[in-house]
Parts: C-alpha cells; sequence; structure tokens
C-alpha cells in the first residue's frame, strides 16, 4: 500500500511537472500542485486511454505510466485553461 501510494506521487509529481511546463502554468504551480494535476492526470489519462482500448493503466514507477499520467495532466490543465479563459 505504502509503495503504491508513494509510486503515485513519484509518477504525479513528474508528469504534473512536464505537463505544467508544456501548457506553460509552471510559474503559477508548485510541487504540490503538480503532484496533484499528475495523479488526476493519472487517473483521467487511465481512464480515456482504456476507453480508446490502447491500455492506460499506471503500474508503478515506468515511463508507460508517466506517459499515461502526463496525457491526461495536459488534458486537465487544457480544461482549467478554458474554464478559466470563459471567466
Amino acid at each position: 500500500m505504502e509503495a503504491s501510494l508513494l509510486a503515485w506521487i513519484i509518477v504525479g509529481g513528474i508528469a504534473g511537472w512536464l505537463a505544467s511546463i508544456v501548457m506553460k502554468t509552471n510559474s503559477r504551480q508548485g510541487c504540490l500542485t503538480d503532484i496533484i494535476v499528475g495523479v488526476i492526470g493519472g487517473f483521467l489519462g487511465g481512464f480515456l486511454l482504456t476507453q480508446l482500448g490502447v491500455g492506460g493503466d499506471v503500474t508503478g514507477i515506468n515511463i508507460g505510466s508517466i506517459i499515461v499520467a502526463f496525457i491526461g495532466a495536459v488534458i486537465f490543465l487544457a480544461i482549467l485553461k478554458f474554464i478559466q479563459r470563459g471567466r
């Protein structure tokens, strides 16, 4: 249990940080926000890629998990930017 929680935090942090750079929100985000965005991205990316039949499980600290979480985090940040732009 503890190892999987640590894996989610590490993968989420890496994916959230990379997504914040791509989406140009890095200057407004701290480390904790990167982790939260990455973990939400892991769930979102896993769900969407599974629906597309591509797979998409976050299975630990590996490149595949980081890519899945990164894709989801970019989508999540794009949705947030779209919502904030409408205000």
